[in-house]
């Protein structure tokens, strides 16, 4: 059973995706890290056989900030502490469903604690992770992010 979060980040879309947003909640148990993110207002595939499908990873900078090129060149790089190969890195998650424009997920992690993460960054990005390109999987542009904030 969860209890109490005991982090949270509060995502937002930028640019041309600034209808989506989201939360999502860090949760530490016995077994891991339990992941719920609830996100609303992401741009909807065209039927039920094309629903978009975004990839979500945390990322090692503490800024939803960047330039003109990069709205959140400041989250950097993947958050990947023990330098693995990618889909290894702690902030490598599973992708997000597009269902109306909404996604739900939870799942459970052992790659990082909640503590480690705070004050870093969570992305969603405009393609799904391939789970094979290095570094990141070719999930496309930073479309929304959140700081990762102690609760």
């Amino acid at each position: 059973m969860l209890g109490k979060s005991e982090a949270k980040a509060t995502i937002k879309g930028s640019g041309m995706y600034n209808n989506i947003k989201g939360i999502a909640y860090f949760y530490s148990t016995s077994m891991g890290v339990m992941v719920a993110i609830e996100v609303n207002g992401l741009p909807m595939g065209i039927d039920k056989c094309n629903n978009k499908i975004y990839a979500v990873h945390i990322h090692e900078g503490g800024s939803c900030t960047g330039n003109e090129k990069d709205m959140f060149a400041n989250t950097m790089g993947h958050y990947n502490p023990e330098v693995c190969m990618h889909p290894y890195h702690a902030g490598d998650m599973p992708s997000l469903f597009e269902n109306n424009g909404h996604a739900f997920m939870m799942f459970l992690t052992d790659r990082f604690k909640v503590n480690e993460i705070i004050g870093k960054t969570i992305v969603i990005h405009s393609k799904p992770d391939d789970f094979n390109t290095q570094p990141s999987g070719d999930s496309g542009g930073k479309i929304a992010c959140g700081v990762i904030e102690s609760m």
